[in-house]
């Protein structure tokens, strides 16, 4: 019983520790700009922090569509239908190409929401500059995700890893030469950040492009061997799977923005300390996120192979391997909680605030490394849809309206940033044991296939 989840764990592993390594290169790439344009000036970094709300929420859904590629490329993987891949590949590579041409236009134009918000002016400028600068970087890693998962979908996370640490590395000195005009290179703060970030996105695109054209492991798939026109077929698979990933990863950063405004009521000393304990869970997250995503690789390949019961098997080893790194995560958080809050500030009441906090921002661990598993294996059985509502009904029927409550009145006093904490753990929770309930169902609905056949 325990070699067949080692097993499991092994592949898990092999997997997912590549794609651990390209989450946090993405994630350092997004420090890298905030730490080079903070030190630029307080207006830069304001600039650059509100040009990153909008552009990130609208990527990250749309991205969501191209998501599904990994699912769709896994079972086919697995089945061995190897020819097949490549011309999916094609296929998915004109949305991507469309997605990332929405998503340029929407960042020119943003300038028109950005002037009626309730923002100091000096830093909207900076904002719709900055979004001018990054929109056609944001067209380029819309395509590097399509090719990034039809790789991942194939096992292949290694290229993908080594490409994502060659990028992040790369933007630190482009972050210094545009940000402060080094090298004779224009002056441009905050915005100088979007420029790096769309050198930075060409070139990991057109990396990945040559890596996959010369790259043995790739031939079998032919992937460019020819010229192939959209599909409407592939294109509803892709939006059927896709557009409710997209909008459950809307629903779950409107959760956090959600709470971020309701917070913002409290003064900015709440606001600050909730803004470092949400980063904190954040990045320890990574871990269960890249088991997650790894579940959806490994049960898709066997589910493409028929291999149900051996599913099965992958998706309880995720939800336990995701509820160690989990549990890892809560000891090393409540630990080292005054050490991590001292990285991040040396205000006493922040530092204070912070510390209490990242108490909740341990136990948050739990549910949201167990529903990442969950929702990583449901997605490898192309379950998408479901996952969506639930998402909806935890985050929005259970989370926020508690939150909302226990922050502003509480059962006998306000409970403040606690409050909303103890709100999105109890929704975090509700949607853990739903999406479990979910994953159980689909289980039991692929092995009575086994039933039919035998």
């Amino acid at each position: 019983m325990i070699k067949k989840y080692l097993k499991e764990f092994k592949h898990l592993f092999n997997i997912g520790l590549p794609i651990l390594g390209s989450q946090m290169s993405y994630a350092l790439m997004g420090t890298t700009d905030t730490i080079i344009a903070g030190r630029a000036s307080a207006s830069d970094l304001a600039g650059l922090a509100v040009g990153n709300a909008f552009s990130m929420t609208i990527f990250m859904f749309f991205s969501g569509v191209i998501f599904a590629v990994t699912p769709i490329v896994a079972q086919l993987f697995g089945a061995k239908k190897f020819q097949l891949i490549g011309q999916k590949l094609r296929e998915v590579l004109w949305i991507a190409v469309l997605l990332g041409f929405l998503i340029a236009l929407l960042f020119m134009n943003m300038g028109m929401i950005l002037d009626i918000l309730p923002i100091d002016k000096s830093v909207t400028n900076i904002s719709e500059k900055y979004l001018k600068a990054v929109a056609l970087g944001f067209a380029f890693i819309t395509v590097f995700t399509c090719l990034r998962c039809y790789s991942e979908g194939m096992t292949l996370t290694k290229p993908v890893f080594y490409i994502a640490v060659f990028g992040m590395i790369l933007n630190i000195p482009l972050d210094l030469i545009f940000v402060y005009g080094w090298f004779g290179a224009p002056k441009l703060g905050g915005v100088g950040c979007g420029i790096a970030t769309t050198i930075v996105s060409f070139i990991m695109m057109v990396t990945i492009l040559i890596y996959i054209n010369i790259n043995k492991k790739y031939k079998i798939t032919e992937p460019f061997s020819k010229f192939t026109p959209p599909s409407i077929k592939t294109t509803k698979e892709v939006f059927k799977l896709g557009l409710p990933i997209g909008f459950g990863i809307f629903i779950e950063l409107s959760m956090f923005s959600g709470a971020q405004i309701i917070l913002g009521i409290l003064g900015e000393d709440i606001v600050a300390s909730h803004a470092i304990a949400i980063n904190v869970a954040s990045l320890f997250f990574m871990v269960p996120l890249a088991v997650g995503l790894a579940a959806a690789t490994r049960v898709g390949n066997l589910i493409g192979e028929d291999n149900f019961k051996q599913a099965k098997v992958a998706s309880s080893s995720t939800i336990y391997l995701c509820m160690l790194t989990a549990l890892m995560n809560v000891i090393l958080i409540i630990s080292f909680r005054e050490v991590i809050v001292g990285i991040y500030t040396t205000d006493e009441i922040i530092f204070s605030l912070a510390v209490h906090l990242l108490i909740f921002a341990a136990i948050f661990q739990l549910p949201d490394g167990i529903q990442m598993g969950a929702l990583g294996s449901l997605r490898g059985f192309k379950d998408t849809f479901v996952p969506m509502i639930l998402l909806f009904i935890s985050y929005w029927i259970f989370a926020m309206p508690i939150g909302y409550y226990l922050t502003m009145t509480g059962f006998d006093a306000p409970m403040g940033a606690a409050g909303m904490w103890f709100g999105m753990i109890i929704g975090l929770s509700v949607f853990a044991i739903l999406a479990i309930l979910r994953l159980r169902w689909i289980v039991k609905k692929y092995l009575k296939k086994i039933e039919v056949i035998y």
